[in-house]
């Protein structure tokens, strides 16, 4: 039987569905005409008035506009009616909150049997029991259908207003705990399932999945640089980064399978917390369809995305782990989807991985270089080695790299490229980084003072520090701190991190020049800055990237990039540094190409403190030498420690 349709009329709330089952023909007319188009607000003013005397409110006065409610309700006449009926509701997303069964409807199954069916298809329905015989045991029902809080009963013969006024009740408890599961179990900003439902949600598709040996795959997306956006948009933009993103990907799982019948939902997306989402995908065949999954994740969210004035391209990384291969619960399956998210951020932006099992070894190395460097500052374990720079054509000591080093009790000297990372992914860079500014100004200062003609000391600076608001401030403050002189620090700021953000780049820049010190782009020819960036810029030097300088003698195309970059530096009136010079053959060139100045283990690997002093004062002895005479005596006298590690 179809329910008896309602049109909402102005003044009038939504109706309020109701089903009801019993199988005598005069009791179903009666809850016709108890559920038919009726004034409810004196049902309302009721309860109203019992809550105040419960609770001791003033009550609700009548007034201003009366606001008219209406029921729909569907009148079975048999408990597998009914239950079909709340089978279909549930399918199509639109549940009955209150449900009426009569508790005798022979020849067939009675309303506890109804309940019980019931409660398995929806187990929020609210569920009244009518019963005009005083045998029913409510206690007896209530304990084969739990929970006994959602079990109500009505004794028959009853009163329209009494129906009515349950039914408004019942329904009134039943919106409030959904609005509350609803706070549990959805995050509030995407409308996405929170961590709790969606893992609740894959454990269940990882049981049914193998159950039936079909395969789950979990798609673990991470926003590429959220927190940048956060920094320098404002958290308001970042929120509304993340629902957009939301959105975007509900669309992109809703057309994949092209609307087939295991197509994956809403529910099969889920908000983890901050940038980080995950898609499950029941039922998946291969791993080139996860693989299709993941790619059509990263073009939905790379789309250009308007903030207020600003419109900037956000890519996510991908981890994707399949069951049960890469793990047959819920945790598991997550927490190696995680890794290969992780994983996929190596490879560049936008990008997707497969879990792959030695990735469970570099995590577990990771975590354990994650933890024992929070504490190496305080254990001052941290120390700065010190690489030379010579001019070509006089072969002068122009000065010294300032390079971190970390020396752990247990792990011994661990690879700058591991911690480096792990630094910037934690923040810990930040305070490390400061520092590294601090101890390489004091150094400065302590050559100056011994008259040791050093020239300048290069300190690298990370990409979080730079973003920094208050970076030039900082570097302000320490050199005050310190008593020296800004020409003497030299600050290198990676291309790829000018580029990241230009307008900042750009500001920042030019008030660092304000405090004196000179500016290095680093790593220069791998971002492919334009000629007109530059001219925006106030830098004093380039350094040309290793990748291209270690070619040199078999590489045309690289012995063309390094002559661009060193003519485009004359050009700009700005100095040119070759890192990496590993050979005197690459010397001779940069030589030949008038490269300024050069740095690599042709002339000295980073060195020790006491060492860089040893050089020093050695630099010093040997200035009446011709320019190759210098280089090479400087490279072979350089001190036996320098050649360690």
């Amino acid at each position: 039987m179809k329910p008896k349709s309602s049109t909402v009329k102005p003044g009038t709330e939504s109706p309020l569905r109701v089903l009801v089952a019993d199988d005598e023909p005069a009791i179903r007319e009666a809850y016709r005409q108890v559920f038919g188009e009726a004034d409810l607000r004196a049902d309302l003013d009721a309860i109203q008035d019992l809550r105040a005397k419960l609770f001791n409110k003033t009550a609700a006065t009548g007034g201003g506009a009366v606001r008219r409610r209406t029921f729909e309700a569907m009148i079975c006449s048999s408990a597998a009616e009914v239950v079909a009926a709340v089978g279909e509701a549930v399918a199509t997303g639109n549940p009955y909150p209150v449900v009426f069964l009569d508790m005798r409807m022979p020849p067939g199954e009675d309303g506890a049997w109804a309940a019980s069916r019931i409660r398995d298809l929806d187990p929020d329905a609210e569920i009244v029991i009518c019963t005009a015989y005083s045998d029913v045991d409510p206690a007896n029902i209530g304990g084969h259908v739990p929970p006994q809080d959602k079990i109500s009963f009505l004794q028959k013969p009853f009163h329209p207003h009494e129906v009515r006024q349950m039914a408004v009740a019942l329904y009134s408890k039943w919106r409030a705990e959904r609005h509350i599961a609803r706070l549990a179990y959805f995050d509030s900003l995407t409308g996405l399932p929170n961590r709790e439902h969606s893992m609740s949600r894959l454990e269940t598709v990882l049981q049914l999945g193998g159950a039936s040996k079909q395969s789950t795959a979990l798609l673990y997306i991470d926003l590429d640089n959220f927190k940048r956006i956060n920094d320098t948009l404002g958290h308001s933009a970042g929120d509304e980064l993340l629902k957009q993103s939301a959105a975007r990907l509900r669309e992109a799982l809703e057309s994949l399978a092209g609307g087939g019948a295991h197509r994956p939902g809403a529910g099969d997306l889920g908000r983890l917390g901050g940038d980080e989402f995950i898609a499950i995908l029941p039922e998946l065949a291969t791993r080139e369809a996860a693989s299709a999954a993941a790619d059509a994740i990263i073009i939905a969210l790379q789309h250009p995305v308007k903030l207020g004035h600003h419109e900037i391209v956000v890519t996510p990384s991908v981890g994707i782990a399949i069951s049960p291969d890469d793990g047959t619960d819920a945790a598991t399956l997550l927490h190696n989807s995680d890794l290969a998210m992780y994983f996929s951020k190596r490879r560049g932006h936008g990008a997707w991985a497969f879990y792959d099992a030695t990735m469970s070894d570099g995590a577990l190395r990771r975590l354990t270089l994650e933890g024992k460097l929070r504490g190496a500052l305080d254990r001052q374990e941290f120390g700065l080695h010190y690489q030379p720079q010579f001019e070509l054509v006089s072969g002068a000591l122009s000065g010294f790299e300032a390079l971190l080093r970390w020396t752990h009790p247990e792990l011994g000297s661990v690879p700058v490229l591991e911690f480096i990372e792990i630094a910037e992914d934690t923040g810990l860079i930040v305070p490390i980084g400061e520092w590294v500014l601090r101890t390489a100004c004091a150094q400065a200062r302590q050559w100056r003072d011994q008259g040791l003609p050093f020239g300048r000391i290069s300190v690298n600076v990370s990409g979080t520090q730079f973003l920094q608001r208050d970076f030039p401030e900082l570097v302000a403050r320490v050199l005050h701190e310190s008593g020296l002189e800004p020409k003497w620090i030299e600050l290198e700021i990676t291309e790829t991190v000018v580029m990241r953000d230009e307008a900042w780049a750009e500001k920042a820049l030019a008030s660092l020049r304000a405090v004196g010190v000179t500016l290095a782009i680093d790593d220069f020819g791998i971002g492919y800055s334009s000629l007109g960036r530059l001219r925006h810029l106030a830098v004093d030097r380039l350094k040309v990237d290793r990748s291209f300088v270690s070619n040199l003698e078999s590489e045309v195309r690289d012995r063309s990039i390094a002559s661009a970059i060193i003519k485009m530096s004359r050009t700009l009136g700005i100095g040119v540094v070759a890192e990496g010079v590993e050979t005197f053959n690459q010397m001779l060139y940069l030589q030949e190409q008038e490269c300024e100045s050069a740095q690599g283990y042709l002339f000295s690997r980073p060195l020790p403190t006491a060492d860089a002093e040893v050089l020093l004062r050695r630099v010093a002895a040997n200035v009446d030498l011709s320019r190759t005479e210098r280089l090479r005596h400087l490279a072979a006298e350089t001190p036996s420690e320098a050649t360690k590690g």
